[in-house]
């Protein structure tokens, strides 16, 4: 496999376009990382035609991934979370050709994790966490339990990825394996879920209640990026006000299931303005000083 994918990668690092390329072994670490692939060789380019391009490979029962991403599209992923693998790959990936340091460089960047982009990968999913929590509560009340069960299980996942950014580092795909390390109670509340001998009404019930707890007490730092950016005028916000600021768009999908959670908190309030319609008041938003003190 080495003789076959040197002289590919050889041939990548002549490139001028080419920023860095690494190597990641399914031998090195579980299987989870490389997609069940022996080896994916990822490659960070400068320019390319497509911004993501995959080639799968078999030589002697051995088998490869090759990825080429632009930059532009791997630091979109790094930013949303969007492909959680290839951030692992950097992460954990051999450095095989490194131009000007970049990819020394970029894993000091992951290892660091600024405070300010922490607060944003919080932000979204806390709103995903909100969203599929919220809807895991209506499934159950209208005796929907297995479809129930699968959200409480969705919730639990943005949850211990919301905690793995809260102690400052990047969710990697064996999330819990993390946050066994550095969160006990949100591990607790999985393990409970998982192993309770409880039938599924009871289990879904008890479950809803402590995340209600956990998610109540990390409202106000979870959704630290929107409130500090309300906070930057006294007015009321409208909901389109609030949409357009910077990078809330990056969680703009689940803006409102934050507010209307944050308004059922009293983290925010509502203030109703007149329209000409009577009877018909525009909603806007406004933190609660007391609530978010």
């Amino acid at each position: 496999m080495e003789n076959f994918l040197r002289p590919i990668y050889q041939e990548h690092a002549s490139n001028p376009s080419t920023l860095g390329i690494l190597i990641i072994e399914k031998t090195q670490f579980e299987s989870p990382i490389t997609d069940d692939f022996d080896v994916i060789l990822l490659i960070i380019v400068k320019d390319y035609e497509h911004s993501w391009y995959v080639k799968h490979y078999e030589v002697t029962d051995k088998t490869a991934a090759i990825h080429i991403v632009r930059e532009d599209t791997l630091l979109g992923w790094i930013e949303t979370s969007g492909y959680r693998r290839a951030v692992e790959w950097v992460i954990s990936g051999k450095t095989v050709f490194d131009r000007n340091e970049y990819i020394h460089d970029l894993k000091e960047h992951l290892r660091d994790f600024p405070l300010e982009k922490r607060d944003v990968r919080k932000a979204i999913n806390f709103g995903k966490l909100i969203k599929s929590y919220s809807e895991a509560k209506s499934l159950y009340e209208s005796g929907e339990l297995k479809d129930a069960h699968s959200k409480i299980l969705d919730s639990l996942h943005y949850l211990a990825r919301l905690s793995v950014i809260e102690k400052g580092y990047y969710p990697e795909v064996t999330v819990w394996t993390q946050v066994k390390n550095i969160d006990l109670e949100v591990y607790k509340l999985y393990e409970v879920f998982i192993d309770s001998n409880e039938e599924v009404k009871q289990k879904i019930e008890l479950m809803i209640i402590a995340m209600d707890f956990v998610i109540n007490n990390r409202a106000k730092a979870s959704a630290k990026h929107l409130l500090d950016m309300m906070e930057t005028k006294d007015s009321p916000w409208s909901y389109t006000d609030i949409k357009n600021l910077p990078n809330v768009q990056l969680y703009t999908y689940d803006l409102s299931a934050i507010l209307s959670y944050l308004v059922e908190k009293s983290i925010i309030s509502v203030f109703l303005e007149e329209t000409k319609g009577v009877g018909v008041f525009h909603r806007k938003y406004t933190l609660n000083k007391m609530g978010n003190s």
